[in-house]
């Protein structure tokens, strides 16, 4: 009876495993101010049976008041965004779903990711994209310490990793995450366990898009030959690294893969999800293609993305996570009925990550809220554990 226990412990979590975990997100519980006295990070998190809601004015904490972005006419206005993720990522294992301009997932602390692409092609012909990391930052400084920029719509964002949201020289701990793609799979920093199963140490991960070793830009990386009119600029114009289209997927050359991403355990996700990577070279400078790949792993939601995208409405059933009113998880929770047959409930001001672990110390269901649902399990006791960023406090319940 105890292998199938197990058995089962193990298939529950990797169902859920990759849920967006509400907890990650930085919330400016006491609405504090920042730049131009706007109100930083995330304001809200809601959620539902489905979905992570979050609000935030796209305005990092980073930003020092009155600072001036360099050769950047811009500067960075409130976007009072709401976006939604799902709470279970769906795998695209058909046509992949490109990433566009504009907001294509959001760093935990509120601000948009961007692709790597700036605004512009060569000639302006939509074939050879200009790589905003050489031309914003390397060619034309435009960003600021933390690497990002507000454009001509005042949106604040980054196309590369966040170097002000977590220690990106720590090689000695797994990277946490850092944010959310509009597909619902994680972001991690640039760090992680050296084999997928969660052994080996830790490593710095490395993408497999490589530098094509090419000496004028007349074919795409795929293959096509292009039509004179399409050919890119010299490389005496602008060196290898200057466009998009200069890099190649080269399988196996990284860890990572097409999407910059894998399939791996992780702190967070001790059954394993997939996942992205903010990738690095190794003098520990942002490493093509950043964050994403030019695809999706997953099925991005839509409504989160293209123009006057972010103004979604939260519906009425869900519940607020993270929030000026949140308290810590004490002592006092009530769990309600114990024991049971089904599902416990408890305090509805303390809802949180929750974890159900038996007595051998297998976990067995996890989830968000303040309702869980064992009736899947075996007959026994187990382990209620109630976590919010708070706090942690674990009960005793009785599966009848």
């Amino acid at each position: 009876m105890k292998a199938i226990l197990l058995t089962f412990c193990v298939c529950a979590v990797f169902m859920v495993s990759a849920q967006v975990l509400p907890n990650v997100w930085v919330v400016n519980v006491d609405d504090a101010t920042g730049y131009n006295g706007y109100v930083t990070n995330v304001q809200a998190v809601y959620t539902d049976a489905n979905f992570c809601y979050i609000e935030t004015n796209n305005i990092a904490s980073w930003i020092e008041d009155g600072f001036d972005w360099p050769n950047n006419p811009w500067f960075p206005e409130v976007m009072n965004y709401t976006f939604k993720f799902p709470f279970v990522p769906v795998m695209n294992n058909g046509t992949s779903v490109g990433t566009p301009y504009g907001h294509i997932g959001v760093w935990t602390n509120g601000v948009s990711i961007y692709n790597p692409k700036d605004a512009h092609s060569w000639l302006e012909n939509e074939v050879w994209f200009q790589n905003a990391f050489y031309f914003e930052h390397l060619m034309i400084e435009t960003m600021d310490p933390c690497l990002g920029h507000p454009n001509a719509s005042h949106e604040y964002h980054l196309h590369v990793n966040p170097t002000c949201l977590y220690d990106d020289t720590d090689s000695t701990q797994h990277a946490p995450i850092v944010g959310y793609a509009f597909d619902g799979y994680p972001i991690y920093g640039a760090y992680g366990y050296a084999n997928s199963d969660g052994t080996g140490g830790i490593v710095r991960m490395t993408t497999s898009y490589q530098l094509r070793n090419i000496t004028e830009r007349t074919v795409l990386p795929d293959g096509t030959v292009l039509a004179a009119n399409d050919h890119g600029p010299t490389l005496e114009q602008y060196p290898l690294g200057a466009y998009v289209e200069d890099f190649e997927y080269v399988a196996g050359s990284g860890n990572l893969d097409e999407f910059n991403g894998r399939f791996c355990i992780t702190p967070e996700y001790p059954q394993g999800t997939y996942c992205y990577f903010a990738t690095l070279d190794h003098n520990l400078n942002p490493a093509y293609p950043y964050v994403l790949g030019p695809h999706f792993r997953g099925m991005p939601l839509m409504m989160n993305m293209g123009p006057n995208s972010g103004n979604l409405e939260i519906p009425a059933d869900a519940q607020p996570y993270l929030s000026a009113t949140e308290i810590a998880v004490t002592s006092d929770w009530l769990v309600f009925p114990n024991p049971t047959s089904d599902s416990v409930t408890w305090n509805t001001d303390q809802q949180g990550d929750w974890t159900v672990v038996s007595m051998d110390g297998k976990v067995c269901a996890q989830g968000v809220g303040y309702t869980a649902d064992i009736s899947a399990l075996e007959s026994g006791v187990y382990i209620l554990q109630l976590t919010n960023r708070l706090g942690q406090s674990t009960k005793c319940i009785i599966k009848e």
